[in-house]
């Protein structure tokens, strides 16, 4: 009888400890429950090490379940956008863009087909990094900086100099060349659109669809616009290319203030390689990159999902990470903790600012914006696609390479100018460099009925592309070479020497014709392409007919 009892002290004793470790919910056994995360990629490396520690540490929900998150980083407007058409997998639980600036429009689009707001209330904000004009030092200086106020004002001016910083003295440095990313996929993008119309119709709230219709507003922004190089999608791709290609390439580029402290710090360390960078905070005001943590109020998330991921939330805002964030650049959300270095003069940047903060437009104004700058204040490039239609292109290739070019064409505006050459032993002018309005309907026709044929002419079917806009190209425009290749150069009558020789020229600087080149499947030149492509400040791409589309649609991004 007594030894009944102690089998059943036992075993009782044993469910106890199993239900005290398993919290109020009772037993998980192992149970776990994951939070997809999508981010934008400028916090990555603060939040990465830290999704792995909290991953590690194996937080649990008071059910005793295991957090484990998943973090992908994406660009803010396309990740919001992919939100809503329900394109991401798995879906997002948690969403943290660069700035709330989209969100207005983000939450416009769900309602279309949902009865409440993706995102509810106010989110949390996980670091801020101000908007700034990264410009450098000697340039600044030049234009007043430290002691005087530079602003949007200054850049339009600037802009539409023709002197460039010949009027400064300075003729060697030749134009002002500008650089932000695109505003229909990228936070940065969309801010320097908004802030150029607030400049232009000299406000710093309250900016109305009416404002929009001005003419200073449009003049101001096309004349700021004016001075781009080209745009992107990403706004750590247009630093680099700025820190990367110094001040030929680029005078200026609209980025975050932690990412000048990246550069500062490279320098300082002995890495970097260019003139020292600072951070303007234009005059007329900037907005914060405030890195909100939404968790999304989407029929896929479950409660425990939500209370998983505000546990992330909360481990994210506690202090020790918090400080963590001021050694990337980045300045803690709790204000009460105090700044130090990097975020100082030696990094190039002032804790002090920025004394003006626009308020972000309601969605109509921001959508608004966008149309105003795709219609009429954005710089037209004059683009020649140069294909490859020689017999290897065969089947599937040429099928996918057509198709994907119909859409790239149809992501291009009708005040882009559009040249198409075919090569493969001979080279063809499908259409000449002309504006792509007036003969859309027949390019796309054309397009549909190539057929592949022949050897491969890469490299004199590039040098005919950029003796093409170098003879008949608009310098007031961006001018842009697409090639795509599917095999090595057979037939050629200049080598590669030769035409490094020519379209490798940076005399120009970020003016210069870029070259984009795309390795279509496992036959191309990887490295000859690549050689190629960043010669002239551009970007290689490797694809294959079921990635060609998403290769094509981010090439447009840089127009």
């Amino acid at each position: 009888m007594q030894s009944r009892t102690l089998k059943g002290l036992v075993v009782l004793s044993l469910v106890a400890i199993l239900m005290t470790g398993c919290g109020s919910g009772g037993l998980s056994f192992g149970k776990t429950v994951t939070i997809p995360m999508i981010y934008g990629s400028e916090k990555e490396a603060w939040l990465v090490p830290l999704v792995q520690a909290f991953n590690a540490e194996k937080h649990k929900t008071e059910g005793g379940a295991v957090i484990v998150v998943e973090a992908t980083a994406m660009g803010s407007i396309e990740s919001g956008d992919r939100i809503v058409e329900g394109l991401l997998e798995p879906l997002p639980v948690v969403w943290s863009p660069a700035s709330s600036a989209y969100v207005p429009v983000t939450n416009v689009e769900w309602r279309k087909t949902h009865a409440e707001d993706l995102v509810v209330g106010t989110p949390n904000d996980l670091v801020l990094s101000p908007v700034v004009i990264a410009m450098w030092q000697p340039m600044a200086e030049t234009l007043g900086w430290p002691g005087e106020p530079i602003g949007w004002t200054d850049i339009a001016e600037m802009a539409t100099s023709v002197d460039g910083w010949s009027g400064y003295g300075y003729p060697e440095w030749g134009d002002f060349k500008l650089g932000h990313t695109h505003p229909n996929f990228s936070n940065s993008g969309i801010i320097s659109v908004i802030a150029e119309a607030y400049a232009g119709a000299g406000k710093q709230r309250d900016l109305t669809m009416a404002d929009l219709d001005t003419p200073e507003v449009i003049s101001f922004m096309s004349a700021v616009e004016s001075s781009i190089i080209h745009y992107g999608e990403s706004t750590g791709f247009f630093a680099d290319r700025m820190f990367q290609g110094g001040p030929s390439y680029l005078s200026a580029a609209v980025l975050y203030e932690n990412l000048v402290v990246e550069e500062m710090t490279r320098q300082l360390n002995g890495t970097g390689q260019q003139l020292p960078v600072v951070a303007i905070y234009p005059k007329e005001g900037t907005f914060w990159s405030n890195h909100p943590y939404i968790i999304l109020n989407a029929p896929w998330v479950t409660e425990e999902q939500k209370e998983a991921a505000a546990v992330f939330q909360d481990y994210l805002l506690a202090e020790p990470q918090q400080r963590k964030a001021i050694a990337y650049g980045f300045r803690p959300a709790d204000p009460a903790i105090p700044l130090s270095s990097p975020l100082d003069i030696q990094h190039g940047v002032d804790p002090m600012q920025p004394q003006t903060v626009l308020e972000v437009p309601s969605a109509e104004v921001v959508v608004g914006i966008q149309a105003l700058w795709q219609q009429q204040a954005k710089k037209p490039v004059d683009l020649v696609v140069v294909m490859d239609i020689s017999g290897s292109m065969k089947g599937d290739k040429i099928n996918a390479a057509r198709a994907s070019l119909r859409d790239f064409i149809n992501l291009l505006d009708d005040r882009d100018r559009l040249q198409v050459i075919l090569f493969s032993d001979e080279l063809v002018t499908l259409t000449p460099l002309s504006s792509l309005g007036e003969k859309r309907e027949e390019v796309l026709r054309r397009v549909s009925g190539i057929m592949e044929q022949g050897d491969t002419r890469l490299y004199d079917a590039v040098q005919m592309a950029y003796g093409e806009l170098e003879a008949n190209g608009d310098p007031q425009h961006i001018r842009a070479i697409v090639t795509l290749t599917d095999g090595n150069d057979t037939a050629s009558q200049m080598t590669l020497d030769q035409l490094m020789g020519s379209v490798g020229n940076l005399s120009e600087g970020g003016n210069a014709t870029k070259v984009f080149t795309i390795a279509f499947g496992d036959n191309a030149d990887e490295g000859v392409l690549q050689r190629i492509a960043e010669s002239t400040g551009a970007k290689q791409y490797n694809s294959d007919p079921q990635t060609i589309h998403d290769v094509y649609a981010e090439i447009a991004t840089f127009f």
